[in-house]
């Protein structure tokens, strides 16, 4: 579990691709203060696990699905990413739940200051935007974050100079993939209120029956 609070920007030393997997080695220096073989860490957004420590880094088995399902496959080396440690039971919770699971990726469309703030505006496809709610929260590369505002085929959010200079966001342009993950209290929600496959096609048994206290 994590909070979606990055603690610092690694870079990629190098990466082994397989067929469809691939095998990361991520250069860091905090995360390294407090960091053992099998550890959680978030890279990107991405929960990985560190397979081996290295000096002054670790690296991280990246499996089929997790290629297709995130932006990890458009990593090369130099690239840089957000990283985060699994969340302490003694520290301060300052963002949001967050799995490292990510739901799919969006699609920068624009980018723009206002005063202070850097708007980024994110397309994404309709089976993640009903999840995503105005002022509730996004994690986009890891990143917690508040939706400022939606459409039907995207959102967008405005972030403050501390967060676009400690992290990838300081590197995003028009047209960079990137990492989302919805809060994941909408989607429990979604599925209880779901009928069951049987509710749904009216069909009744005697294991229906009784598990209804018949």
């Amino acid at each position: 579990m994590f909070t979606g609070i990055i603690e610092e920007l690694g870079t990629v030393r190098s990466i082994k691709r397989g067929v469809r997997s691939s095998v990361l080695e991520i250069a860091a220096e905090k995360i390294l203060e407090d960091i053992h073989l099998g550890d959680s860490i978030a890279v990107n957004g991405v929960c990985l696990t560190a397979s081996s420590l290295t000096d002054g880094g670790f690296r991280a088995d990246v499996m089929p699905e997790t290629m297709s399902r995130s932006s990890l496959s458009q990593l090369s080396a130099g690239s840089h990413v957000n990283l985060e440690r699994a969340m302490a039971a003694n520290g301060r919770f300052g963002g949001h739940i967050v799995s490292g699971h990510i739901d799919g990726t969006g699609k920068v469309s624009s980018v723009r200051r206002d005063d202070n703030a850097v708007w980024y505006d994110i397309d994404t496809d309709g089976s993640l935007m009903r999840y995503i709610v105005e002022k509730g929260s996004i994690t986009i590369d890891g990143i917690s974050l508040t939706v400022a505002k939606i459409r039907a085929d995207g959102f967008s959010i405005s972030a403050i100079p501390h967060t676009v200079s400690v992290t990838t966001l300081g590197e995003k342009t028009r047209g960079s993939i990137v990492n989302l993950e919805t809060d994941i209290i909408g989607k429990y929600v979604e599925k209880l209120l779901q009928p069951t496959r049987q509710e749904k096609q009216g069909e009744i048994s005697m294991e229906f029956l009784a598990s209804h206290g018949f």
